[in-house]
């Protein structure tokens, strides 16, 4: 019997909202922490065999070309946010419809790849979830941690969810193990 998830067969793509997860981890006001991304896009391609991830984000600023720079050396294709130069400074980075727009082009287009992994809590991608179930292209949603849930997933089944808090220790800034 042949295994059916060979590297050459096996390409699910990954989907990062920076700023859901960021908000999800850093920001946690009861219990904030850092994410080593490194590990944790180790942790993606050993976990859920991600052959590539997209990590979103709202739109570059000078300020902080070292984070892009940190996110593409840990293995990332980051991915900015189109805005009206006019209106950058009012924006928040809104890359929901990006991501959407992202993956249903893929299917369109009949990219080869298997499933899709999310990274988020935002609600905003549910009929996205629920859309790709429905073609057995979804994997996972990976919640930054289970208060940044949307309770719109609470229909989902416990098999296309997971919390990156469960894993801290894993992919933690300060955890020794990958």
């Amino acid at each position: 019997m042949t295994n059916c998830y060979l590297d050459n067969e096996t390409k699910n793509i990954a989907f990062i909202d920076g700023q859901n997860l960021h908000m999800g981890t850093t920001l946690d006001k009861e219990n904030p922490w850092k994410i080593n991304l490194a590990k944790f896009r180790i942790y993606l391609k050993e976990k859920y065999k991600v052959s590539t991830a997209y990590y979103y984000l709202g739109y570059a600023q000078d300020k902080h070309k070292d984070l892009y720079k940190h996110i593409q050396e840990s293995g990332f294709i980051l991915q900015f946010r189109k805005h009206n130069t006019a209106m950058i400074s009012k924006k928040k980075g809104n890359v929901d419809v990006d991501i959407v727009f992202d993956i249903m082009r893929k299917m369109y287009k009949q990219e080869k790849f298997n499933k899709i992994i999310l990274v988020s809590g935002d609600g905003d991608y549910k009929m996205l979830v629920d859309f790709l179930i429905e073609e057995n292209k979804f994997e996972k949603i990976l919640f930054p941690n289970k208060k940044f849930a949307s309770s719109l997933y609470k229909d989902i089944t416990a098999k296309y969810y997971a919390y990156l808090d469960d894993i801290r220790n894993k992919i933690g800034a300060n955890s020794h193990k990958h």
